[in-house]
């Protein structure tokens, strides 16, 4: 056999192996999420949650009902891609625990869910630039990136987050533009 047709088959096999896992990938991301999966993990959620925005001298996530908001928005609001995504992360994040602290996500010291969420945190950054545009459409959010928006959405749209976590006026007035901030002032709930 001379160099060609062996350099040919070598980038035909390739090609073949390549278009074979990428279409399993592919395949993975878009088949019917089992949602039934998410339905016992409400705990597990809401101690997610609660890493992200613990209660300090305000509400924690937990208290604000974060955990339940997470489970509303990917069971009704999200599309197949992150939907899957967002299984197979916490399906990963449970094995990660299990593995390196042989306890459950929400059975580990706080230093340890701190860690856990590092990693994913690092594991789930997005490319940047073009790229990363295109690894979100065709892929979908990481499981993180989903965690993270949904936490600070449902926190903030909480009645608790709102009015304790938030400073809220519930009549604002009039628009003023330029408003001094005083030292340790806490964020606006309203725009």
């Amino acid at each position: 056999m001379n160099r060609r047709k062996v350099l040919g088959l070598i980038f035909v096999a390739g090609g073949t192996t390549v278009m074979g896992i990428g279409g399993f990938k592919l395949f993975q991301l878009n088949k019917t999420p089992d949602l039934s999966y998410l339905d016992h993990k409400r705990d597990l959620l809401a101690a997610l949650a609660e890493t992200i925005i613990p209660a300090t001298n305000t509400p924690g996530a937990r208290e604000a009902g974060v955990g339940d908001f997470i489970y509303l928005m990917i069971n009704d609001c999200t599309d197949k891609k992150t939907q899957n995504k967002f299984l197979d992360g916490i399906k990963e994040l449970e094995d990660y625990c299990s593995i390196h602290f042989n306890k459950s996500y929400p059975n580990c010291a706080e230093a340890d869910q701190i860690l856990v969420m590092k990693h994913f945190q690092q594991k789930g950054k997005p490319m940047g630039g073009i790229f990363g545009k295109a690894q979100h459409k065709l892929l979908g959010k990481s499981f993180f990136t989903s965690l993270k928006e949904n936490t600070a959405k449902g926190y903030c749209t909480s009645e608790l987050g709102a009015t304790k976590g938030l400073v809220y006026v519930a009549n604002p007035g009039s628009f003023k533009g330029c408003v001094d901030l005083v030292n340790g002032q806490r964020t606006w709930a309203t725009k």
